[in-house]
C-alpha cells in the first residue's frame, strides 16, 4: 500500500506531461512559417536578407555561447558579417558571400581568445546554410518548392517527434547528450518527416516516388542528427537552451539546428544531379 505522504512510494506511476508550454510553442511556429513562406515566394534580396539576419541571430548565440561573455566589438563584427554575407549573394553571388565568410574567420581568427577556433567552426557553419538556401531557391518558382518540401519535412519531423515523445515517452534515444529525447520521438518524427515529405513530393513533381520516399527520410534522419550535434555542443558548453527569443522554442540555434544538414544534402544532390545553377531542379526533377 502506498503512502500519499511519500512521493517516492508512487515513484512506480508514470510522471505527468505538462503541455503548458504547448500555446507559445503554436503561436511562434505559426508567426515562423508565415515569415519564412513570405520570404521564400519573394525571394531575391528580400529573402537573401531575411535568411542572412535569422542566421546572423543563430550566430550570435554560438559567439555568446563559445566565448562565455558578453558580446564584444569583434563580435558584433561577426555577427554583422554573417548578415552580410547572406544579402550580398544576390548581387554578387556564391563567392562573394564565401569571401565575406572568409574575412570574417580571419577576423575572428586574429581576435585569438577563448573559443577562437569554436567562432570559426560557428562561423564556416552557418555561412554554409546561407549559401546553400540561397542557391535552393535561386530565381525560379522551383525554389519556392524545394523550400517547401525541405521545411515540411524538416519541420513536420520537429513536431511529431516532440509530440510522440512527450507522450508516448520510452527509452531514451542519447540521455548523455539530450536527456529528453526517446527512441519513441526520434520514430515518430521519421514517419511523420517522411510521410509529408512524400506527400509534397507526389502532390508537387512528376518524379519517381521512391526518390521522394527516400529523400524524405534521409533529411527526417539528418533533421534529427543535427538536433542531437547541437545538443552535443551545447552541453559541452553547459548550457540548456541557446536562448530565449522564440517563445516555447528557446533560441534561434535551437530552432534551426535540425535544418543545417538538410539543406547541405539538398545543395548536394540538387547540385550534382543538375547543376549547382540549378540546385532546385536538380533536386526536383528526375
Amino acid at each position: 500500500m502506498s503512502d500519499p505522504a511519500n512521493p517516492a512510494s508512487d515513484s512506480s506511476k508514470p510522471a505527468r506531461r505538462s503541455w503548458a508550454d504547448l500555446g507559445p510553442r503554436l503561436i511562434s511556429a505559426l508567426v515562423l512559417i508565415l515569415v519564412t513562406a513570405t520570404a521564400l515566394y519573394l525571394g531575391s534580396y528580400f529573402f537573401a536578407a531575411t535568411v542572412g539576419a535569422v542566421f546572423a541571430g543563430a550566430y550570435r548565440e554560438w559567439e555568446t555561447m563559445v566565448s562565455r561573455a558578453p558580446l564584444t566589438p569583434v563580435g558584433y563584427g561577426l555577427i554583422g558579417l554573417v548578415a552580410l554575407s547572406g544579402l550580398a549573394f544576390p548581387a554578387i553571388g556564391p563567392l562573394g558571400s564565401v569571401a565575406i565568410i572568409g574575412i570574417a574567420c580571419l577576423l575572428a581568427l586574429a581576435a585569438r581568445g577563448e573559443g577562437m577556433l569554436w567562432r570559426v567552426l560557428g562561423l564556416c557553419i552557418y555561412g554554409a546554410i546561407i549559401i546553400a538556401a540561397l542557391m535552393m531557391r535561386g530565381n525560379t518558382l522551383d525554389g519556392v518548392l524545394a523550400g517547401v518540401y525541405l521545411g515540411t519535412v524538416v519541420w513536420m519531423t520537429d513536431s511529431a517527434a516532440f509530440f510522440a515523445g512527450r507522450q508516448i515517452g520510452g527509452e531514451k534515444l542519447a540521455p548523455e547528450i539530450s536527456p529528453s529525447k526517446t527512441w519513441s520521438g526520434a520514430l515518430g518524427g521519421l514517419a511523420l518527416g517522411t510521410g509529408a515529405g512524400l506527400l509534397v513530393w507526389v502532390v508537387a513533381t512528376d518524379s519517381p516516388w521512391w526518390i521522394g520516399l527516400v529523400l524524405s527520410a534521409v533529411i527526417s534522419v539528418l533533421g534529427q542528427l543535427g538536433d542531437l550535434g547541437e545538443s552535443a555542443i551545447k552541453r559541452h558548453f553547459r548550457i540548456k537552451d541557446s536562448g530565449d527569443i522564440i517563445p516555447g522554442h528557446g533560441g534561434l540555434m535551437d530552432r534551426l539546428d535540425s535544418l543545417t544538414f538538410g539543406v547541405l544534402l539538398v545543395l548536394l544532390v540538387g547540385g550534382l544531379h543538375a547543376g549547382f545553377h540549378a540546385v532546385a531542379q536538380g533536386l526536383l526533377y528526375w
